[in-house]
């Protein structure tokens, strides 16, 4: 039997009040098949992000089927798949970020919330020492284990995303999601955070990757999918859709493409 698919979307369509912001869109995405998702701000990626990690709810068909499985299932407690799907976003990020008493917890803590799906440690909360075995293994194997002991407040950006993927990786997901991972990075520590994003993908890992930059868009990264207003407007191997028509539409200029060792770069195409 093929290997169960971790995403299967098929026909959705996403409303946000009166506004279609996913229009009928299909996708399908296997274990291993390292994905990004690309397109310009407003594209609806990660309105597509939302619908994948059941955060937002489609249209339901009039036959009662669902257009949306995650792991070949259509209902599930959240909570539940967060052990199955890490997720690291500039929500997320902000969260645990934002000036509240949060950000003050330090690089552990905020790892072993992961297995609470919260933001800190509480009372309630049951900590066990394979909790925090894990959680510092976790830590380890983004390479930032020297930020166990330090509070968020007083990490630069890319450390505190390096951490917020370790509390992503902390349950041994099947897929990672990241959500325009590199905002706010200058090109160094964007550098360092994408080579610690190649080595989870090396480790087993699917990764699935929303950028509207294509030096983000990793040599593991062998399939892209373009969003343009709502839809796929091209679903390939990465060579193909970033040199086809439909990527030059998809952002309203004629582009020159060129590969490097794997990373691709994009200019505008002199008339």
């Amino acid at each position: 039997m093929p290997p169960e698919l971790l995403f299967d979307i098929r026909d959705a369509t996403l409303m946000r009040g009166d506004a279609v912001v996913l229009d009928r869109v299909s996708l399908t995405i296997a274990p291993g098949d390292h994905t990004a998702i690309l397109g310009p701000n407003g594209a609806g990626k990660s309105s597509l992000i939302r619908l994948m990690t059941v955060q937002d709810y489609p249209i339901a068909p009039e036959d009662g089927s669902s257009p949306v499985r995650v792991f070949g299932r259509d209902r599930w407690d959240v909570i539940e798949l967060r052990s199955r799907l890490g997720i690291v976003s500039n929500e997320l990020h902000d969260r645990f970020t934002g000036g509240t008493w949060i950000a003050r917890v330090r690089g552990l803590d905020a790892v072993v919330s992961g297995f609470f799906s919260s933001q800190a440690l509480f009372d309630h909360h049951l900590v066990t020492p394979a909790m925090l075995r894990r959680a510092e293994e976790a830590l380890d194997r983004v390479g930032a284990a020297h930020l166990a002991g330090k509070r968020l407040d007083h990490m630069s950006t890319g450390e505190a995303r390096r951490v917020l993927i370790a509390r992503a990786l902390v349950h041994e997901p099947e897929a990672l999601i990241l959500d325009e991972p590199t905002t706010g990075l200058d090109v160094v520590a964007r550098h360092e955070f994408m080579e610690r994003v190649r080595a989870v993908a090396r480790q087993g890992v699917t990764l699935v990757l929303v950028t509207q930059h294509l030096d983000e868009i990793i040599p593991e990264i062998g399939r892209v999918v373009l969003i343009r207003h709502g839809r796929v407007a091209e679903d390939g191997p990465k060579a193909d859709v970033l040199r086809g028509k439909a990527f030059e539409a998809a952002f309203g200029a004629r582009l020159i493409v060129e590969e490097h060792d794997g990373y691709y770069d994009v200019r505008p195409r002199r008339s």
